[in-house]
């Protein structure tokens, strides 16, 4: 179980995985995904989307480009000034917001809200996922929609592995382990980062949701179901899919 300091409060944990997390290879995946996710979205010409956990800016950049309005959120200042300088190397009108996702919110701002790359369920304390849903439900315009990109636990019945390793782009290793624990309801793992011959370790935590908790949880929030799906593009969600693609939409006329 968790220890005293969370690991998404370590800023050595997201530069040791920054090359991971934002490696040409994801920046690609995320530019084959926008014009599905924005379908996904049905968003008009224009509207107003929120990035929570944008990271480096691999979805913020791409939206923006297609001339939506975008604020990308993020707790990670280094994330955000890379996405600032991809942003006005490329032209484009994007607002960055250092921001814990716990506590952002801007009422009836936004016309969507994208969540992805598993960047959902972190917390120990789950009134904090619940909080970061009525965050959301605030900061979209009635009829506005949500759309997380997660791990699933019907997923990772089908692909657990206790153990793997890999090399990222920059040549450091990473090792790990992963123990699924609470009745497959947290994923509890142990991460060591060899890079340059220096070593650092890692405890990480993630609460895995099944497609019906974590729709219980958003309509707690307030939220109505739209869909649920195996990818962006709306594929069936079942047991090929390697991700869970939830999307739920703020009741037009929906005040809270």
């Amino acid at each position: 179980m968790p220890g005293s300091t969370p690991w998404h409060d370590d800023e050595r944990f997201w530069q040791d995985f920054k090359a991971s997390l934002f490696s040409e290879a994801s920046r690609q995946q995320a530019a084959d995904k926008t014009g599905p996710l924005v379908e996904l979205l049905g968003l008009e010409p224009g509207s107003a989307v929120l990035d929570l956990c944008c990271g480096a800016g691999r979805y913020a950049t791409e939206l923006a480009g297609r001339g939506f309005r975008v604020t990308g959120v993020d707790r990670t200042s280094s994330y955000l000034d890379e996405a600032r300088q991809r942003a006005e190397e490329a032209g484009l009108d994007l607002e960055l917001v250092l921001a814990d996702m716990r506590e952002f919110v801007r009422p009836y701002r936004f016309d969507a809200c994208i969540n992805m790359y598993s960047s959902f369920g972190y917390f120990e304390d789950q009134d904090q996922d619940r909080q970061v849903a009525r965050n959301v439900f605030e900061s979209l315009k009635p009829g506005g929609r949500f759309v997380i990109e997660t791990m699933s636990r019907e997923n990772l019945f089908h692909i657990f592995q206790a153990r793997g390793w890999e090399e990222q782009e920059d040549g450091t290793l990473v090792f790990q382990e992963r123990e699924p624990t609470d009745d497959w309801s947290w994923l509890s793992q142990r991460w060591i980062v060899i890079k340059d011959s220096e070593r650092a370790e890692y405890k990480v935590w993630m609460r895995i949701y099944s497609a019906a908790e974590l729709v219980g949880l958003l309509a707690e929030a307030g939220f109505e179901k739209v869909g649920i799906y195996g990818s962006v593009r709306g594929d069936p969600y079942n047991k090929d899919t390697s991700h869970l693609t939830v999307v739920v939409r703020r009741p037009a006329g929906k005040d809270g």
